[in-house]
């Protein structure tokens, strides 16, 4: 959640800042702010701080800087509020009582209302309602000589997750910055220096980064930049390349970034095939797992953790698991994961699964499992996150940025991913060569598949303009069908705002048929597979009550009021392209009523708060 964005080096600061602010857009914010080390005078060696700061979107914050506001060094963040509402004042940056310290925070501190009570004690007058601007207090009462000092004492007496920069008057020639928890990310530049919460506002500039460890801090000068401890001890950083171009984050021609990322799915998923698949024995190469043949015999059980559509991709994984490699699997919400004091057993396999690899939730219940001995896999997105690092090995599912809130093509990617990482376990265990010549058919069929889904979009449209005005929806599907009505349930929630529920279509009996009316439709998922007739009868109950209902299948369906045909693939394999369809009636249900769809109401991409 939040954005931070900072420079160091020669350029007029305020414009760098603003332009990463935007690139950060996608995260999710309330308000916006910026302070600058200002130029000084002749002869003196600080002109001290300005900063702006505004509710509402960067464009605003742009209108509100004065004409004068140059600088060379600067700070900057986008804010989702967490303590206080959305306000000028509440907005980063923060200052100290003296105007001399400028902090920018994502992250919770857990015992800030401590801290502020111990600051009002003294007399320090707090002005803003936040956890973060008793850091900015902490710093700049302290007596330490240098800004490095004054920060980690500061650290010393907060509990909670942070990624900070800090800009202080006295040392107007370094940037320091520190992350526990919450993502920091350093951009090496030619005799300049960023920072960012997120590579996304730095690519346009430089694509050598270093990401900052937990307990990790840096000082950023314009030529130079080193990394330590929170104890102060150095730390051995070498920048790595970023993969991903500054036009990987650009909208391509599409209204929204939700359209683009959806069609971006045919590439995506032949990115995530490439160069995996080995047709001499009926599998697939992964070669990031760090899993032998033996060790993976070894598994008696697979635990799959994530939240969102994370933990929906894994409901498909772990059937897939099931099916292919006959490994008992289940997925579970990672954010309730560790609080149940679970059970880690040495023979489970758990498994991480982020679109960020930053995500608080996850990378805490991945956090405890090493500390219990466990061994954890990650699927991620993003190379060098902090999961991907944490973890002992696992897969990238190469599906790009993803900049929309709204998550389609990475939910996609990792759902393949899952039907790689099963291919894999099941030929070394008993899947046979022709059921892994059958998957493997499957898995390259799926671009042109995807493709072809795509090429019905107008349809979905007209049918998204019939159903928007429904006052709550209902999704329903068996087995196979259920992770995917999970998911699009989400996806309709997510960006359009109307109210869905998604259930096993054998559980409407159990209670959910009371809600059943024509005002509230269900969305039926019913894949051609073993348990259609089942689904069937659950249609002939719908109708019975008057409910409208429209189908996701792989033929017309004469209980249907309509329905959305997809093409056949392998029955293990059908449920990553049935949920194409569903993400283009979320998006269109959104556009029929006028939503901002790349940025929906009180969400944010990467969250990194608990």
């Amino acid at each position: 959640m939040c954005g931070i964005v900072g420079y160091i080096g020669k350029r007029d600061v305020a414009p760098l800042l603003l332009e990463g602010l935007q690139r950060l857009e996608y995260r999710g914010y309330d308000s916006a702010g910026l302070a600058i080390q200002g130029k000084p005078a002749k002869g003196a060696q600080s002109a001290g701080l300005k900063t702006a700061k505004a509710k509402g979107r960067v464009r605003d914050l742009e209108a509100r800087l004065p004409k004068r506001f140059a600088g060379t060094t600067g700070i900057a963040h986008t804010r989702w509020a967490t303590h206080g509402a959305p306000n000028d004042t509440n907005a980063h940056p923060h200052l100290d009582a003296d105007g001399k310290v400028a902090v920018v925070h994502n992250g919770i501190i857990d015992n800030a209302a401590d801290l502020r009570a111990k600051l009002a004690a003294d007399g320090v007058e707090l002005v803003s309602d936040t956890d973060s601007e008793a850091l900015a207090h902490l710093i700049g009462r302290s007596q330490a000589p240098t800004l490095e000092e004054k920060v980690r004492h500061a650290l010393a007496m907060v509990e909670g997750t942070y990624g900070i920069a800090v800009l202080h008057a006295d040392f107007p020639d370094r940037i320091v910055v520190a992350r526990n928890g919450s993502p920091v990310v350093l951009g090496i530049g030619e005799k300049e220096m960023f920072v960012a919460s997120d590579v996304a506002a730095l690519v346009s500039h430089t694509r050598q980064v270093v990401t900052l460890d937990d307990g990790e801090m840096a000082t950023l000068k314009a030529d130079d930049y080193r990394t330590y401890t929170t104890e102060g001890s150095r730390t051995s950083t070498s920048p790595t390349t970023v993969e991903w171009e500054a036009e990987s984050y650009d909208m391509g021609g599409h209204d929204t970034y939700m359209h683009k990322e959806i069609h971006e799915q045919v590439d995506a998923v032949d990115r995530v095939l490439r160069g995996r698949i080995d047709d001499r024995f009926s599998t697939v190469h992964l070669g990031g797992l760090n899993l032998d043949a033996r060790e993976a015999r070894g598994v008696r059980r697979v635990k799959i953790l994530g939240c969102g559509s994370a933990y929906h991709t894994g409901l498909i994984g772990a059937q897939l698991i099931e099916e292919l490699a006959r490994i008992p699997a289940d997925a579970e919400p990672a954010s309730e994961f560790r609080y149940r004091n679970p059970v880690v057993d040495p023979d489970t396999l758990y498994i991480a699964v982020s679109q960020s690899g930053e995500t608080y939730d996850t990378l805490a219940a991945v956090q405890e499992l090493k500390r219990k001995g466990a061994r954890v896999l990650g699927v991620v997105n993003v190379v060098g996150s902090a999961i991907a690092r944490e973890t002992d090995g696992g897969v990238y599912v190469h599906a790009g940025p993803e900049v929309c809130v709204v998550s389609t093509k990475c939910f996609t990617n990792t759902a393949v991913a899952f039907a790689l990482l099963a291919l894999h376990l099941g030929r070394i265990r008993d899947l046979s060569v022709a059921d892994g010549k059958r998957i493997i058919a499957g898995l390259r069929k799926l671009p042109e598949q995807i493709a072809e889904v795509l090429r019905g979009e107008e349809e979905i449209k007209k049918l998204a303009a019939e159903y928007a005005n429904a006052k709550s929806m209902m999704f329903v599907g068996r087995v196979r069908g259920y992770p995917v009505a999970r998911e699009a349930s989400l996806k309709l929630k997510e960006v359009s705002y109307v109210h869905a529920e998604a259930y096993p279509a054998s559980e409407l009996k159990h209670g959910p048929l009371a809600l059943i009316e024509p005002e509230v439709p269900t969305v039926a998922v019913l894949p051609d597979d073993d348990l259609l007739e089942k689904n069937r009868a659950t249609l002939e109950e719908i109708k019975a009550r008057s409910g409208r209902i429209l189908a996701v299948a792989h033929r017309e369906q004469e209980k249907a009021d309509h329905t959305i045909l997809v093409p056949r693939n392998e029955v293990e394999l059908d449920p990553i392209l049935m949920g194409i369809p569903l993400q283009l009636l979320a998006y269109h249900t959104a556009l029929a009523l006028g939503r901002d769809i790349d940025k929906p109401r009180n969400l944010a991409k990467s969250v990194t708060v608990e």
